[in-house]
């Protein structure tokens, strides 16, 4: 039996939308905020071809040489107001985690709104639970980054 679950997080990020936009779709600024701090992400393992069916991967390295690759397809692209993308195939997941990642960014007053919406396939409420975890410390770090380089 297919499992599924998915969870909802909206922060507001002091940057303009198009800015944190470019955190998500380029792959130096990429690199400074995804993953939890316990790893690095070089930009040179960061593949992002944003466009509609366009592949994203990216490899974060750890301690004595550990490293997972995280990537997807990019499923819709709209700059810079909505990124839809996977995480693994949830058309075809096999017995492994997969999922469908919504980034919707809408200007509001000193920045930008942004919701993210994952639902997961293979995934139960435990998993969804520690993987929305994970995003939200990728978030402060996407926060940090934001702040040294705002532009609102």
């Amino acid at each position: 039996m297919t499992q599924t679950a998915q969870y909802e997080i909206v922060r507001t990020f002091a940057a303009a939308p198009a800015e944190l936009y470019a955190a998500w779709t380029e792959p130096a600024r990429f690199a400074r905020w995804f993953g939890p701090r316990m790893f690095r992400t070089p930009a040179s393992r960061v593949a992002l071809d944003v466009r509609p069916g366009g592949a994203w991967e990216a490899t974060l390295v750890g301690e004595e040489g550990f490293e997972v690759t995280l990537g997807g397809t990019y499923r819709e692209v709209s700059a810079p107001a909505r990124l839809v993308f996977t995480t693994g195939d949830p058309d075809h997941p096999g017995d492994a985690p997969a999922s469908i990642a919504t980034l919707t960014l809408a200007e509001v007053p000193g920045g930008t709104a942004m919701r993210f919406h994952q639902f997961g396939v293979n995934t139960d409420q435990e998993h969804a639970e520690q993987a929305r975890a994970g995003w939200q410390e990728f978030f402060d770090r996407l926060d940090e980054h934001l702040s040294a380089h705002a532009t609102v």
